[in-house]
This record gives structure tokens, sequence and C-alpha cells, in this order.
């Protein structure tokens, strides 16, 4: 990871409001990093920075949009993870709520821990995460080898 951090934002219906809340809350350092968001989150984040900027024209906001997590979002996000293209996801999701493309967040919530990228689903590790010291730093995280696995011989008949 380099010092501009590429930082994922993600949220469900019903956990929009804390994004919005936690990007006014943080905008000034949000505005310092690549974000990437899914559909309506990511349309929510710019709205959001741009109020709270003032729309000040000497600032530019590096934002990748993405698809709405039902319509492929979640699935695009979890490629640009396998692809080493995020170094952080902020995924503030709704633990109460069944949702209709869960298949494919518990997938990207699969490659987020097998990528071994820092993951937030609630503010307080979000405020946590984007506090760190590491944030203003390269940082390498461990990538566990999974050679042995993708090389396996498997014993079929």
């Amino acid at each position: 990871m380099t010092k501009i951090k590429r930082i994922a934002l993600v949220a469900h219906d019903n956990r929009k409001t804390d994004m919005v809340e936690w990007v006014e809350w943080n905008w000034k350092k949000l505005i310092k990093y690549d974000l990437i968001c899914t559909g309506t989150t990511g349309k929510l984040v710019n709205e959001t920075l741009l109020r709270k900027m003032d729309i000040d024209t000497t600032v530019t906001i590096s934002m990748k949009l993405l698809k709405s997590g039902p319509l492929g979002g979640d699935q695009q996000l979890g490629a640009l993870i396998s692809e080493g293209k995020v170094d952080m996801l902020i995924f503030l999701w709704d633990p109460m709520t069944p949702q209709p493309h869960d298949v494919d967040v518990k997938a990207l919530l699969r490659l987020a821990t097998l990528y071994n990228i820092p993951t937030a689903f609630n503010r307080s590790t979000a405020d946590f995460l984007i506090s760190s010291p590491l944030m203003e730093s390269n940082y390498t995280p461990i990538i566990k080898d999974y050679g042995s696995y993708i090389n396996r011989k498997l014993d079929i008949k």
C-alpha cells in the first residue's frame, strides 16, 4: 500500500445515513485518498464531500463509482480486491435485514479476508482505521501464500 490509499466505501440501505454521517465527520481525511464506492453509496458520499468542501474548485475528489451492490457492484469490488486495487474496505452492512445479494456480500467479505485488507463493518472500527498512523505511510500487508492449496493434487476417479 502506498501513502495514497484506495478506500472502498459500501453501505446497505439501512446504514447509508450512518455512512453519510461518518463521511461528514471524516471528510478532511477522506479527500486525501482514492475512493471506490458502490452505486447509491457513492452518490451520497460524493454529495456529502462536495457539500463539506463547499464546492472548493481547488480540490478534486478521486472516486471510482461501481454499480449498485445487488446489480453487481459487490462483485466488481471483489474483483478489484483480488487484483490488488483496494487497500481498505469500510462496509457498513445491515445485520438485521436479509439482503437479496447475501451471497455476493459473503463473497466480498471472504475476498477482503483472503487478501488481508483492513476492513471495518461499523463506525467505531472505521474511525480507528481512518485515524491510524499507518494511513499516512507505506504499508505492506502480509498475504498468506495459498500456493499449496492451488497446487494440491485432487484424487478424482
